[in-house]
């Protein structure tokens, strides 16, 4: 099932992970300083509740109406102040750290979504967009556990258990740090076993929601392709198959919890029974009093509530850690694309394009691009033309560098696109591609998005010269006209007059069309084509194209055959060399001939 990865397999955590966040934590030192500073304050009043529990009940215990009526008041005060303290500068720890946490999940989310817009366009081709939204939500949120928990709760829990032996074996039998030592070890033990038994299915429970999260977006995003079908039934019962998978994990893994929680119970009342029974004997041997008895209970009870957050914690890190190995192999994907060391700024002057022996292909078993040489004057228009699959759209992807040729080299102005950084070369191209898609916002920020801090007056101008300014004035909402998800409340014409507008406000000396008027009627045909024809008098012009009829007016013309360029000059002299140019004409204006003459 597509999406769908079966390896479910346990393996160790990648501990080194960690080391990510060291620098997001060091950004607030004071704050970390003052949390821990209240983490310690926060334990010692936890450690000295039970003692002062002790002499409690040893004065009430006591003969003597003088000291019932002073002495414990003064404990009971000094008890509710401790109590209150513990709680106090535990909640401090807590607000103290949060911005630490919530700012460390901000920065490795940004450091996420801007590794993920620096990939190439081969890994967003063949990514799971739902996959990939759920591991990074899940281990942001991972982040966000760990921080809080394991530096916060699985320390200072240890730290408490420590102090408690310690006083245990200071004040009373041995058997009873031995009692807390053997059950810690055990519990400790016994969680971390049945945990990484339980590790299985809690990564088969992620991959299955994740597999179902991906089936459900990717079919919503087809929604029209499922209609036109008629496969409704189809897509519910492979979305039904995968969440099949996610219950039957979802199960397994409330059974394996079901058998961890018991035996953490079992531990736990076992060490609670012994601890209790052996402080009962010392209390009627009269070795220890009935405060002591107390304070023996108080103690073991301490010990043992964290230490039952602790194996609740140690579960949830192992499922957190999985989820942060999930996101930090996505900071693994290394780039494709990448700016070489001392990479320059494009200075486009005349605007000037070079292809020279350009070869590129794929995958190592076929080559799309073999040994294409021609040159984009400056200023002028060229058009690339060619039957499907010839690889026209591949050099707009290798000049727009999506990609890098295998060898040969493509150049501006006589600087190697190579040798320049991806940002310039990119903000000195405006694409108009084949599919447009627009955010789902109004059209004026659609258009807007094209140079971010234009004013308004430029954006208003931007859209006049891609004659948009007619349909917006015939909405009702105007230019504030939500345009839909992906812009699918536009017509095919619309969007493309957009996408013109767009990149006419970006105002780069480069501009190239993909394909722009293939899919359109004659009518947004004509008023796309109007547009174009005025902006190749002011930019060097590159147009991909299908329609021949389209590009008759272009300087030059480049005509692509299996990947070289077979024939190139002006419309009329290939039309005059009776080649592949003049036979690709010949079908394409019988295949316009032949509806007008059935309908005569």
């Amino acid at each position: 099932m597509r999406g769908m990865s079966q390896d479910v397999t346990p393996k160790p955590i990648d501990w080194s992970v960690l080391k990510t966040l060291f620098p997001y934590l060091l950004e607030f030192r004071t704050r970390i300083a003052l949390a821990v500073a209240c983490l310690v304050l926060a334990k010692l009043a936890s450690v000295g509740l039970p003692f002062i529990l002790k002499h409690i009940v040893d004065d009430l215990d006591a003969d003597g109406t003088s000291q019932l009526i002073t002495l414990p008041l003064g404990l009971l005060l000094a008890y509710g102040v401790v109590r209150f303290s513990n709680v106090l500068f535990g909640e401090l720890r807590d607000t103290l750290f949060g911005r630490v946490t919530e700012r460390a999940m901000r920065r490795v989310g940004l450091k996420v979504f801007r590794h993920l817009h620096a990939l190439d366009l081969d890994f967003h081709l063949n990514r799971r967009t739902g996959g990939l939204s759920r591991d990074i939500e899940r281990g942001t949120n991972g982040i966000s556990f760990l921080l809080r928990f394991m530096v916060f709760n699985i320390l200072p829990t240890l730290l408490e258990i420590g102090m408690v032996i310690g006083l245990l074996l200071w004040n009373y039998d041995v058997w009873f740090a031995l009692i807390v030592v053997m059950s810690v070890v055990a519990y400790v033990g016994f969680s971390v076993y049945a945990t990484e038994w339980r590790l299985a299915f809690i990564r088969e429970a992620n991959q299955a929601e994740s597999s179902s999260s991906t089936r459900a977006i990717d079919s919503l995003l087809n929604y029209e392709t499922v209609k036109y079908f008629t496969n409704e039934d189809f897509e519910a019962d492979n979305y039904d198959d995968n969440l099949a998978r996610w219950e039957d994990a979802r199960r397994k893994n409330r059974l394996s919890l079901f058998a961890l929680n018991g035996g953490q119970s079992l531990i736990i009342a076992a060490a609670m029974t012994a601890a209790m029974v052996l402080a009962a004997v010392e209390v009627t041997n009269q070795s220890m009093t009935l405060g002591d008895f107390v304070l023996i209970n108080a103690f073991m009870m301490q010990v043992f509530m964290p230490l039952n957050f602790l194996g609740f914690v140690y579960r949830e890190m192992k499922g957190a850690m999985t989820n942060i190995e999930n996101m930090f192999a996505i900071l693994d994907v290394t780039p494709r694309i990448v700016d070489q060391g001392g990479a320059t700024e494009l200075k486009v002057g005349d605007g000037e394009i070079v292809f020279r022996d350009v070869h590129f292909g794929y995958g190592d078993d076929r080559e799309i691009i073999s040994g294409v040489d021609f040159t984009v004057p400056s200023k002028k228009k060229v058009a690339i033309v060619g039957s499907s699959g010839a690889g026209k759209s591949t050099l707009f992807k290798l000049l727009f560098r999506f990609y890098d040729p295998a060898s040969g080299d493509i150049s501006i102005d006589g600087q190697s696109i190579r040798n320049v950084s991806q940002a310039s070369l990119r903000g000195s191209i405006g694409v108009v591609p084949q599919d447009t898609v627009l955010f789902n916002t109004s059209i004026f920020e659609n258009v807007r998005y094209g140079r971010i801090d234009a004013t308004d007056e430029e954006v208003r101008e931007a859209i006049r010269l891609a004659y948009l300014s007619d349909f917006i004035a015939s909405l009702p909402k105007g230019e504030a006209t939500m345009v839909g998800e992906r812009g699918l409340k536009l017509s095919g014409g619309e969007k493309q007059r957009v996408s013109i507008a767009r990149a006419l406000l970006k105002h780069p000396p480069i501009m190239v069309f993909d394909e722009a008027t293939s899919s359109l009627d004659s009518h947004s045909e004509k008023i796309i084509l109007k547009a174009i024809r005025e902006i190749s008098h002011q930019q060097t012009t590159l147009v991909i194209a299908h329609r021949l009829s389209t590009i008759m007016d272009a300087d030059r013309i480049i005509v692509l055959d299996k990947g070289r360029v077979a024939e190139q000059g002006g419309h009329a002299e290939l039309l005059t060399k009776g080649g592949l140019y003049a036979h690709l004409w010949e079908v394409q204006q019988h295949e316009q001939a032949a509806p007008a003459g059935k309908m005569d």
